[in-house]
């Protein structure tokens, strides 16, 4: 694994990496603006940065955030806070997870235009979103045997393959999910230190869905409805069950079943677009009636509810069990 390191100290930021030689900014640069770390590698591979202000505490790493490069040779500029005596930066070389694909940041259009076919009120004012920070998030729902492997039990209605999606599960129940497989991975060293596992944000859950597009479903309009059965399992074509994961075509960032199968937990309480530009948003702070946001269309939704805006406006509180609610999780490195 290749590890670059850049040092912070007396006014000048040092970089230092596997291919290159000692580089230095002159002091009058402004520290409050800019340290981080230059990272040389392969177009496309992904890299984790990290800090810290104490290079003798080897656990003392914090991970702010997952880069694919774009090029060669990037700088990757710390944000997060003011600088304020020594800090320390690392970036290394990422192995893809498990069954995770990696989604890069970019901007977006969150929810749909007044005139698509099948629209419900809730999904506009439509916004323009920015993802600041690329992330992992898993190829397929989680299924019963992830859940069981972590958890212990299997909380699901339709048994019987352990690759069907699990459901029957609630807000809290995916979390808790999320809580110990972190807990799991760090011990086993599998994800970097200072990462987590969590649910997608309702715009990450989107921006990850339409992978590109800004069609009704993440492969087209298709107005006509011929190609939806290829890539959803839904009320035409479950005969009312799940399915095990991964038989349907994914989406253009190979995902697959974002369409249908099982309703996916998203982290945000339910509430209205904002419209205009946001950054990172993660929904209101509360809802009166305690409702979560759902995503995805299930197996005994109709067409309208696999499309890429289609938002649960049925709602949710996080309490609740029921057969047609899954989730998939997302490795975040802040």
């Amino acid at each position: 694994m290749k590890t670059l390191h850049s040092w912070l100290f007396s006014g000048t930021i040092a970089f230092l990496s596997a291919n290159s030689a000692l580089a230095q900014i002159p002091p009058s640069l402004s520290l409050r603006l800019f340290a981080g770390v230059n990272i040389t590698g392969t177009v496309g591979s992904v890299y984790v940065v990290q800090s810290s202000s104490d290079l003798s505490k080897t656990d003392a790493w914090t991970s702010l955030a997952f880069v694919q490069l774009p090029s060669t040779n990037y700088l990757f500029v710390d944000t997060t806070s003011p600088v304020a005596g020594n800090r320390f930066y690392r970036a290394l070389l990422q192995s893809p997870p498990t069954n995770m694909v990696f989604i890069p940041p970019n901007t977006f259009t969150l929810g749909s235009p007044t005139n698509e076919i099948g629209r419900a009120a809730d999904e506009g004012p439509q916004t323009a979103v920015t993802i600041t920070h690329g992330f992992w998030t898993g190829k397929y729902e989680v299924t019963q045997r992830d859940y069981s492997t972590v958890l212990g039990s299997n909380p699901s209605q339709f048994t019987g393959d352990l690759s069907r999606p699990v459901e029957t599960v609630s807000w809290l129940d995916a979390t808790n999910y999320c809580a110990k497989l972190t807990e799991r991975d760090l011990a086993a060293g599998r994800i970097p230190a200072g990462s987590h596992y969590r649910l997608p944000t309702e715009a990450e859950w989107e921006y990850a869905a339409r992978a590109g597009t800004s069609t009704r479903f993440s492969y087209g309009d298709d107005p006509t409805l011929t190609g939806l059965t290829n890539y959803a399992w839904y009320a035409v074509n479950s005969g009312n069950t799940t399915h095990p994961v991964g038989q349907k075509a994914p989406n253009l960032w190979g995902l697959y079943d974002i369409e249908g199968n099982v309703l996916e937990w998203c982290l945000d309480w339910y509430g209205p677009y904002p419209g205009g530009f946001e950054t990172d948003p993660q929904g209101p702070d509360s809802n009166a009636i305690g409702v979560k946001v759902i995503r995805g269309g299930a197996w005994d939704g109709f067409e309208s509810d696999c499309r890429s805006a289609r938002r649960g406006t049925e709602g949710v509180s996080p309490f609740i069990h029921d057969f047609i609610l899954g989730f998939r999780v997302v490795l975040a490195a802040q």
